[in-house]
């Protein structure tokens, strides 16, 4: 995510890489509540993608270009390609270095300076798109290659595409309403207080854990059920969540 920062950054050309991680790694932002795959693998993937980026003098909206490439590159996949433990791991690979490069792109925008809202909007817009897309594009590969009978369980990936919506939406829209109203944010205000136990009970609504469920594909029934498994442990989650946060946004103008 493409997001502002403040002072003028060190040239490529006069700091080694190593440096620049670890630049990256002392500004990282609070990761409270942020689910494990995302916060302890992703973000410093990112990190390490952000920094050579950093030196090939990339800008962050190039890296989100990149990241939607290889992230719709793998979604094509999904819908185009029969179901099989190659077609898993391409996928998989394509998803998963998508995710690390969307986590790059606002890291590097901070190295740079800061970010802007152009890169922002562009960032969020990726996300939306692929947010739906990868469901649907499952639910095509499963209809066109008969992978299970034409019934039920072609409800399951359009259940997913409802509640990952719903969750991203909502997930934005809280922001905007907490920054509105001049409430700290999550990240900003639990940023001294990482909650370890807190990211890995909620690891099954992790994106990045999704990514490598397609590396199943090769046994459609597992596949299914690890998908399955987390279709339902995320609209559990959301759930749970708008109860909480309708009661927070109403406490807003208290």
């Amino acid at each position: 995510m493409t997001v502002a920062g403040t002072a003028r950054p060190p040239s490529a050309a006069t700091e080694s890489l190593r440096t620049t991680i670890g630049r990256l790694a002392a500004a990282q932002k609070g990761a409270q509540g942020a689910p494990a795959y995302s916060r302890f693998v992703n973000r410093r993937a990112g990190r390490v993608l952000a920094a050579l980026a950093f030196h090939a003098r990339l800008t962050p909206n190039a890296v989100t270009g990149v990241s939607a490439v290889a992230t719709f590159t793998g979604i094509a996949l999904l819908a185009l390609v029969p179901p099989s433990w190659a077609l898993g791991a391409a996928v998989t690979a394509c998803l998963a270095l998508g995710y690390a490069l969307d986590a790059a792109d606002g890291q590097l925008a901070r190295l740079r300076g800061g970010g802007s809202p152009a890169g922002e909007w562009l960032d969020h817009m990726v996300d939306a798109v692929k947010t739906v897309t990868l469901h649907l594009a499952v639910l095509v590969g499963l209809y066109r290659f008969e992978t299970v009978d034409r019934g039920a369980l072609l409800l399951l990936p359009l259940g997913f595409a409802v509640v990952a919506v719903v969750h991203f939406f909502a997930t934005l829209l809280n922001e905007a309403l907490r920054t509105q109203h001049g409430v700290r944010t999550r990240s900003t205000a639990d940023a001294g207080r990482p909650s370890v136990l807190r990211s890995l009970l909620v690891v099954p609504t992790d994106y990045g854990l999704l990514c490598w469920v397609f590396v199943l594909l090769g046994a459609p029934a597992v596949f299914l059920g690890v998908y399955g498994f987390l279709f339902a442990a995320t609209a559990a989650y959301l759930a749970l969540a708008v109860v909480r946060w309708f009661n927070e946004m109403g406490r807003l103008t208290a």
